[in-house]
C-alpha cells in the first residue's frame, strides 16, 4: 500500500478555514483511508488506501472534505516515494541543516512554466532564494517569511500553480511519520 503525505492549503489561520485535526482524521477514515495520521494544526495528513493516485486523489480528498466538513481548499498529494526524492532533491542542504525554519518546501499541484525560475527570482526584494524543480520549490527566506514580500500569493502568480509551504522542520516529521506507517 502507498503512503501518501497530503497538505491543505491556508487551513487554521485565524478563522480563514478551521478544521479540526481529529474531523478530518475521522472523515478521511469514513471514506476507508487507512492510517490516517495529522501532524500539527495546520493540514499535514499522511494517509494509505485507495487506488486513486495524484489528480484524482487530490480531487476526492477535496470533494470529501467539501461534503464532510465544509471545507472548501485545495489538498496537494505527493507519494512517500516522491516526499523521500524531493528531501533528497534540495538544493540548500546547508540551510537546511542549519536553519531549517527558514527553508521552506513550495509544493504544487501543477509542473510550473520552464522559465518559472527566473520570473520568481525576479520578483525577489529581499535575500530569499529560489529553485524550482518539477512541482515545488525551495525558498530560503533568511530573514523570515513574514517579513518578505515573497508572498504565496506572487509564488502562484509567477509558478502557475495553486500551491502550498512548509518549513523544512515540517518537511521531515512529514517523511518520518510516512515512513513509520
Amino acid at each position: 500500500m502507498t503512503a501518501h503525505i497530503a497538505l491543505l492549503r491556508a487551513v487554521n489561520l485565524g478563522s480563514h478555514n478551521k478544521v479540526g485535526m481529529a474531523d478530518l482524521r475521522a472523515c478521511l477514515e469514513q471514506q476507508g483511508f487507512v492510517g490516517v495520521r495529522t501532524l500539527l494544526q495546520s493540514g499535514n495528513v499522511v494517509l494509505g488506501g485507495g487506488r486513486l493516485r495524484g489528480a484524482a486523489l487530490e480531487r476526492r480528498l477535496e470533494e470529501t472534505a467539501r461534503g464532510a466538513l465544509g471545507l472548501d481548499t485545495p489538498f496537494i498529494v505527493r507519494t512517500r516515494e516522491e516526499w523521500d526524492a524531493l528531501v533528497a532533491a534540495n538544493p540548500f542542504p546547508r540551510e537546511a541543516a542549519d536553519d531549517p525554519g527558514h527553508l521552506l518546501l513550495f509544493c504544487l499541484k501543477d509542473a510550473p512554466p520552464a522559465d518559472a525560475e527566473s520570473h520568481v527570482q525576479a520578483a525577489v526584494k529581499g535575500r530569499e532564494r529560489v529553485r524550482v524543480d518539477g512541482r515545488q520549490a525551495y525558498i530560503v527566506y533568511p530573514d523570515g517569511v513574514g517579513e518578505s514580500k515573497l508572498t504565496v500569493t506572487v509564488l502562484e502568480r509567477w509558478l502557475g500553480s495553486r500551491g502550498t509551504g512548509r518549513n523544512w522542520n515540517t518537511v521531515l516529521k512529514l517523511q518520518a511519520l510516512a515512513a513509520a506507517g
